[in-house]
């Protein structure tokens, strides 16, 4: 797991979960929506800027393509994978938490 403790925000987290295989912008968008049952989805704008600040990170590479190819895929790295994890398990516990206090 990663040692860094920060919340990601929702699109993040469905990019990256949704480069556990390898896509290209526009599948990412739609893999994005249909993961959230509709409720996040992206602008290319904020697409292409959470792309970018996560190959930053190193948390996605860009695959390497053909020069036929305009689309640039993408995939989660090992990083990525550990941040997700770790969102996951910080999710968990806030579940957890809400269903004390709150009740089931």
């Amino acid at each position: 797991m990663t040692n860094e403790s920060f919340a990601l925000t929702e699109a993040v987290y469905y990019i990256l979960l949704s480069l556990y295989s390898p896509l290209h912008g526009y599948g990412i968008m739609q893999m994005t929506e249909e993961l959230s049952g509709g409720r996040v989805k992206l602008a290319a704008g904020t697409l292409y800027g959470a792309l970018n600040s996560m190959q930053k990170k190193g948390w996605i590479r860009e695959l390497p393509g053909g020069k036929s190819s305009r689309k640039k895929e993408y995939v989660i790295t090992d990083k990525g994978k550990d941040t997700a994890k770790a969102e996951l398990e910080r999710l968990r516990e806030l579940v957890k938490n809400g269903e004390v206090m709150i009740g089931r």
